[in-house]
């Protein structure tokens, strides 16, 4: 899922102040756990959290720019999940059964192209404008990589968010994929066990606890030359449908720490039912008494396992929701043999309050044992940081005793980027979390939070290897004369995982971050500030695992091709146009919707996040001077008056009017208007053409000929959702809402993509996200996933036919009639002469695909949230 985002927009010394929005996450959660069980509605209403990043002075003092990105990478989940789960809980299998249909569906139109499979440059200095992130040090990136595994012989595997694992034999980079073949790319954890085997666990579990994002554990017996099939899978399906935090290995077994408690399965043999070890409230399990509670998935979370050395029945269990709940802490087994929860562990809590995230690592020779943890009490009551500490137990015992050996404040002040008032190290601990320990030397010891970290003495002195970025540093100037280097490269920000490897006995370790995965030597070479000098990207283009949330494509103005951009989540825009070898980006934060001009690629509308739109009519290209001059500038903030009210969703619908390409609908509280195309230079240019109505908000907007359809849900989670349709005129007249049949005609699900008949405006496509009720316990739920009408929305007709039961994200409407859907698994076809649909292409991988759009070149393009951007020629699906 999601999932998840980051505010990227800052510039300079520009930190975000999470305390001038009066909210912490975990306030908004104990107002509204249960309704909301991610927290973050009640921000959303902030006036200031989504304007913060537009104008803002690369001069700015510290507490200029007000923000909350923890509080936005949980709403980037909620709003994930909520599209695919309301109006109630998604039963285990839906994913599973989805993927089997889909398999015995025919196939149509030849293969698909990976158009993004090559080197994207967040530094490009083509692109170096203040809304960019060029310079900050990340250098080439990619997706999030959330599993990593390293051997002695210079072989990395990477599991990433939602594209699957991929092998390098070069200690990195010329990746390849070895998971296609599998129904679920999305990555738990990935392990190495002491026969060599690579463990894959899916169903990423960082930004969500959404219960459908896996279909369990699989083995590879040779990784090195292998790749993963479903035959590969250890045990039934116990596992599928949730998310798998960690493996860990202990005698002959391997256990499971998994958003529905703790699992373990024998590692001799890998047939037979995974065992429940423990789940903490087990009757909001599935088929429990209370599976149906809209808080059952956040009820049995374990985070991870740490086995003692010596005894490998000797197992403490890290379990608790990160947002916090009664059952959070730390169990063992006792004398009766049952679990139950360990008191007195030192200075490591046991507290519920105050165990959230953890994570442990042990060293080689079991003489040490470390953990983090993040406490959701902190998260709370303290606006700068959620982490609980860093801790070591000298006994190598996981009952410790634990020492703590750093908090927040002292790995601020070892060289940190983040030293601003509200975003300090560790505000966003339970979501950023990684920890290893140098198998030769048992107090040399990385760990990730939003920066890569480093001690070298136990955790006496620490040490900032790969900060947040390098805006604020002294190396780091403004003149762009001297931005190109000065600064030493760094990481990517946001850790989520760590692997220690060599080649040829050099030692290494490699770690993975919402930017890809990036290498140093293990004892690596730093300057005077202790930041890192030998950083290497491994994100070469090979491992293409961006995940986009939309894609743009207009003609190159040197008439050479077509440019291609698109919004992606934690990494800006990217923009690749005819003959680059290195795609660029031309803006920085999450990147959400996009509008292209197709006569003009260059004419670009981007938006952030929340409707936060910003217009280029020259692809962004920037001399480097960072100038906020009107005169000067290269980009202009147009964001609706719904961003700086909060009455927008997360990734906001935005388009164009399909016969006139200057006219704009955008949608949030109200659906808003801009009749400038791209010469718009203002926010307060667009027109508010109809109020959706307090407390609902735009999912998806279309027009055509200035008829206007809007889509909105409110509420939008699975505590009385509803939904609707409005439809006007882009001048605001004739606007009324759609009486949507009662009888379940259209379900009362998630409503996210729209297609109008460019030859009829009363001739509409209508694709609906979530599963069906077999699925999802919640009222109104429905079936089909595509629904019709010819009259304007008076009536509709569900035209799903044999279609999947998957979440629908996106559909267009190709000449002739063909009807293209894009899903969660991927692209269907459905022609005028064709008998039911069809698998579009036979080689795009199985990931969502979040948006499709027809090329000037005749290509039908895909927005894939996971494996970048795909296409195919759209003549051969019709």
């Amino acid at each position: 899922m999601a999932a998840t985002s980051r505010h990227r927009r800052r510039t300079a010394a520009v930190l975000i102040t999470t305390a001038a929005l009066g909210l912490t996450i975990t306030q908004a959660q104990a107002a509204g756990r249960g309704t909301d069980p991610f927290g973050v509605r009640a921000l959303r209403h902030q006036a200031q959290l989504h304007e913060r990043h537009q104008g803002v002075s690369p001069f700015a003092e510290d507490g200029d720019d007000d923000g909350g990105e923890g509080e936005e990478i949980a709403e980037q989940a909620d709003q994930y999940a909520e599209a695919r789960t309301s109006p109630g809980i998604v039963a285990p299998g839906a994913y599973g059964a989805a993927y089997e249909s889909l398999r015995n569906l025919p196939r149509i139109g030849g293969s698909w192209r990976d158009v993004t499979r090559l080197p994207y440059d967040s530094d490009d200095p083509r692109y170096r404008d203040v809304n960019s992130n060029s310079s900050g040090g990340a250098g080439r990136v990619t997706g999030r990589v959330t599993g990593l595994a390293a051997d002695d012989h210079g072989y990395v595997y990477a599991g990433s968010a939602n594209g699957g694992v991929f092998r390098s034999r070069t200690g990195g980079g010329h990746w390849t994929e070895i998971s296609d073949r599998l129904p679920a790319l999305s990555t738990g954890d990935l392990e190495l066990d002491g026969r060599g085997r690579l463990w894959y666990a899916t169903g990423e579990a960082n930004t969500s606890s959404t219960a459908f994002l896996g279909t369990g554990v699989y083995v590879l017996d040779d990784p090195r030359h292998g790749s993963f099939s479903r035959r590969d899978r250890v045990g039934g399906d116990e596992l599928e449908s949730t998310s798998v935090h960690a493996l860990r290995f202990a005698g002959d077994k391997v256990w499971a720490a998994t958003t529905r408690g703790v699992w373990s399965h024998s590692t001799r043999t890998l047939k037979g039912p995974w065992k429940l070890e423990f789940a903490p409230n087990p009757d909001y399990l599935p088929g429990g008494p209370k599976a149906a509670d809209p808080g059952a998935a956040y009820k049995n979370i374990a985070n991870d396992i740490a086995v003692d050395p010596r005894n490998p029945d000797k197992v403490v269990l890290a379990v608790g929701w990160r947002g916090g709940d009664d059952y959070n802490g730390f169990y063992a087994k006792g004398g009766n043999g049952g679990w139950q929860r360990l008191t007195g562990l030192g200075d490591l809590p046991s507290d519920s309050g105050d165990v959230g995230n953890v994570t442990f690592a042990r060293s080689a020779d079991g003489s040490r044992y470390y953990a983090i943890d993040q406490s959701p009490e902190q998260t709370n009551e303290n606006p700068d940081s959620g982490l609980e500490g860093v801790f070591v137990s000298k006994s190598g015992s996981p009952t410790g005793p634990w020492t703590r050996i750093a908090d927040y404040k002292q790995l601020r002040d070892s060289g940190s980027a983040l030293t601003g008032d509200g975003y300090q190290p560790g505000i966003q601990a339970w979501y950023n979390q990684f920890l290893a320990v140098d198998p030769k030397n048992p107090d040399h010891v990385y760990a990730g939070l939003e920066e890569v970290f480093e001690t070298k003495d136990g955790g006496t002195s620490w040490t900032v290897p790969g900060p947040y970025w390098n805006f604020g540093f002294k190396c780091w100037s403004i003149d762009p004369s001297r931005q190109s280097g000065s600064c030493p490269p760094t990481v990517h920000a946001d850790q989520h995982a760590v692997a220690i490897g060599s080649d040829h006995g050099r030692s290494y370790v490699v770690v993975g971050d919402d930017g890809g995965a990036y290498r140093r030597p293990l004892n690596g070479s730093a300057d005077a500030a202790g930041h890192a000098t030998d950083w290497t990207s491994l994100n070469d283009g090979t491992m293409d695992a961006l995940q986009y949330y939309s894609v743009g494509v207009g003609t190159d103005p040197a008439g050479r091709g077509v440019d291609v951009t698109g919004g992606l989540q934690d990494n800006g825009q990217s923009i690749l146009r005819p003959h680059d070898r290195v795609m660029g980006s031309n803006f920085g934060g999450d990147g959400g919707d996009t509008i292209t001009d197709p006569a003009n690629g260059c004419n670009t509308a981007q938006e952030y996040v929340y409707l936060a739109v910003s217009v280029t009519q020259n692809c962004a290209v920037n001399d480097g001077s960072w100038s906020t001059d009107p005169a000067k500038a290269t980009t202009w903030s147009v964001a609706p008056p719904d961003n700086a009210t909060g009455e927008a969703r997360f990734i906001a619908p935005l388009n164009a009017d399909i016969k006139d390409k200057n006219t704009w609908v955008a949608g949030g509280r109200h659906v808003w208007v801009n009749i400038k195309g791209w010469a718009i230079r203002s926010g307060s240019q667009w027109f508010g053409a109809y109020d959706l109505g307090a407390g609902r908000t735009a999912t998806a907007v279309a027009s055509s000929g200035g008829k206007v359809y809007a889509a909105w849900c409110g509420p939008c989670n699975n505590q009385g959702f509803t939904r609707g349709i409005a439809v006007g005129n882009a001048d605001g007249t004739g606007w009324h809402e759609l009486t949507l049949p009662v009888d379940g005609t259209v379900p009362n699900r998630y409503l996210s993509g729209l297609a109008i008949d460019p030859a009829d405006a009363n001739h509409v496509l209508l694709a609906v996200n979530g599963f069906s009720r077999k699925w999802t316990e919640g009222p109104g739920a429905g079936v089909g996933h595509l629904f019709e009408t010819r009259d304007g929305g008076v009536t509709w007709k569900d035209v799903s036919g044999n279609l999947p039961d998957v979440p629908a994200n996106s559909v267009a409407l190709l000449p002739g009639g063909t009807v293209v859907l894009g899903t969660d698994l991927g692209v269907l076809v459905r022609t005028p002469r064709s008998h039911g649909w069809q698998v579009a292409g036979g080689n795009l991988p199985t990931t969502a695909v979040m948006q499709l759009r027809t090329g000037p070149d005749g290509l039908l393009y895909a927005a894939t949230h996971g494996r970048g951007i795909w296409a195919i020629d759209s003549r051969r699906l019709r």
